[in-house]
């Protein structure tokens, strides 16, 4: 089974990840995951620091002449942020000696870790929780998760996201998300992304795309932040990945809990999602047909029902609050003297919601690589092809 833990700080030296449970026999190179590494540091509304970073995730183990040995992998990536000449990080997180004159951080920031980190820990500054809290860290996700991607894709799986909406401006309606989206995905949901990343705001939709940008742009005048929300769908999957049998093999229930236990997201919808609870049952619930194999003539179930798919396409959407690190500071209360002072600014995004589209499409990628082994098997990417064709076919 696809496991993954990451370790790393912000500004520390670097990051690093392993990976378990690949089967054997996978093509993977670091130019695969790159290409998703990348994509996560595009973007409008991004903040300084993607400016000078280039994120290349290095495999230490795992892979031998381009395919997967079925040992854990293990990745590392250096922060440059660390090495650069004029940084003062080397000493700021020097792993030996003492605190020395480094400065303590005692303004913990509304809407981050900060001050319950420093509660739950029993730290004495909030350095510690804005390193690891950080976003930075979704870097190693994106590199472990994509190789669970490059696994689905070889399976014909893909999945593909795009934004629908930053701060107040957005579609109206599934409908329209569905006239621009659902052309793309009948040859893959790759497409979906594809298309996507020729916007800097990641919209299908380029008049709407040029009202984000506006809308970003008038934000960081006022010197305050943005989120909004984001639909991610897969293609490819058969009928009856999960389980109606247990609460915990739940697909939408692992699927909301990758989306979630991911920086600053809030909430998750499948399909029509808070909309159903808006409307009529016949507005609703797919009617089901039979033309050779059993399907839906909609979905607005989004792919999931009774928490295993259906066969149709997924279609999730995740909320991204707005990033609390803002320009205009914002009131606190000091670790120290307990005394109401306002918040100092860390470098941050104005929004990132562009950004967080390629993190959520790869944190599930797992889930979704973990039904397929629950229900196939097999130690081989050989093994596991053709279990999968002979069901699917």
């Amino acid at each position: 089974m696809f496991r993954y833990f990451t370790a790393g700080e912000s500004h520390g030296p670097g990051l690093t990840g392993i990976l378990e449970g690949a089967p054997a026999g996978l093509q993977l190179s670091e130019e695969y995951i790159e290409q998703h590494l990348v994509r996560r540091q595009k973007g409008y509304g991004r903040g300084g620091r993607m400016a000078f970073e280039k994120d290349k995730a290095i495999i230490q183990s795992g892979v031998r002449f381009g395919k997967t040995t079925g040992a854990p992998i293990a990745l590392s990536m250096i922060n440059r942020a660390f090495e650069k000449d004029d940084s003062n990080w080397p000493k700021v997180m020097a792993k030996d000696g003492s605190r020395g004159d480094v400065e303590r951080i005692t303004l913990p920031r509304p809407g981050h870790a900060d001050l319950v980190g420093v509660q739950k820990y029993g730290f004495d500054d909030i350095r510690p929780v804005i390193e690891r809290s950080s976003a930075r860290e979704t870097a190693m996700r994106v590199a472990c998760c994509s190789v669970a991607r490059a696994f689905l894709k070889e399976l014909g799986i893909e999945i593909g996201g795009h934004v629908i909406q930053i701060g107040s401006v957005g579609y109206k309606g599934w409908d329209k998300i569905r006239s621009l989206a659902d052309p793309l995905i009948s040859q893959g949901a790759e497409n979906i992304y594809k298309e996507a990343d020729k916007s800097d705001v990641r919209c299908l939709d380029d008049k709407l795309g040029g009202d984000m940008r506006e809308e970003i742009k008038h934000r960081r005048k006022e010197g305050t932040s943005l989120g909004g929300i984001y639909e991610i769908i897969v293609t490819g999957l058969p009928a009856g990945l999960g389980s109606y049998v247990h609460w915990d093999r739940k697909i939408d229930g692992q699927l909301a809990q990758a989306i979630v236990s991911t920086q600053a997201m809030k909430g998750v919808e499948i399909g029509l999602g808070f909309e159903a609870g808006r409307s009529r049952g016949h507005e609703v619930h797919d009617e089901i047909m039979y033309e050779d194999h059993f399907s839906r003539r909609t979905n607005r179930a989004g792919g999931i029902e009774g928490g295993m798919t259906t066969g149709m396409p997924i279609i999730l959407r995740g909320v991204m609050k707005p990033i609390p690190t803002m320009i205009k500071p914002l009131k606190t209360a000091d670790l120290d003297t307990k005394e109401e002072q306002e918040t100092r600014y860390e470098r941050s995004d104005v929004c990132a919601l562009p950004r967080a589209v390629v993190v959520a499409e790869s944190v599930i990628a797992p889930i979704l690589a973990n039904a397929i082994l629950q229900k196939f098997g097999g130690d081989s990417m050989e093994e596991i092809q053709s279990r999968f064709r002979k069901v699917n076919s």
